[in-house]
């Protein structure tokens, strides 16, 4: 999403292997393993809706300031231009100047982009946080009630061959979003949780 564009495969994920039921010690009970692709949660056609909406708030809250360090670095990138164009024909003062101008407006930008990052990231963990808590607790409680003992999350765990019928990350997002509609602010978190959504880091 351009300069302030959510780096949804390179954000961190969270790594998680989640054991959501424990199994007796004295009558051991065969593992029912799962596997999940967080990845998936922050596909923006099949995704987890609530995701794609906390996500769509944040960036359109700072569209208008990723326009304004747009039209900062337009204006930046004329004056250089002009500037390497008249260098030899103009009064070399007016050149000085010029290119002390030029200089200020970088610095300006680059000091708006550090704030703008700062805002960014205190903005997306606000945002961003309950919802991973919530979509922690959904997960345990789904694999729960599926009778999962071992879930594993593939896009962080190198697998080298899993069954299709293992993957539940369809099933898990179209469950998710069907008891949790998009528009619904997450619940609160009864316990902290993993889960592997995508966090925005840099404008």
């Amino acid at each position: 999403m351009k300069a302030f564009r959510i780096i949804v495969a390179a954000a961190a994920l969270v790594a998680f292997t989640i054991i959501v039921q424990t199994q007796t010690r004295t009558a051991p009970t065969p593992t029912n393993v799962a596997i999940i692709d967080s990845s998936a949660f922050s596909d923006e056609k099949a995704g987890i809706a609530r995701v794609m909406t906390a996500m769509q708030t944040i960036e359109t809250k700072f569209q208008p300031l990723r326009t304004e360090l747009r039209g900062m670095r337009d204006r930046l990138a004329t004056m250089r231009s002009d500037l390497a164009k008249k260098r030899q024909v103009q009064d070399p003062k007016l050149t000085a100047q010029q290119t002390e101008a030029a200089d200020r407006l970088e610095i300006d930008i680059k000091r708006k982009a550090e704030d703008a990052q700062t805002s960014y990231q205190k903005e997306s963990l606000a945002v961003l946080d309950p919802l991973q808590k919530e979509i922690g607790t959904a997960l345990t409680a789904y694999a729960q009630a599926k009778g999962i003992t071992l879930l594993i999350d593939v896009n962080r765990v190198p697998i080298v061959y899993a069954a299709s019928s293992l993957d539940i990350t369809r099933d898990f997002i179209a469950d998710y979003n069907r008891t949790h509609p998009a528009g619904a602010a997450p619940a609160p978190a009864t316990r902290p949780a993993a889960t592997p959504v995508t966090k925005p880091t840099r404008p």
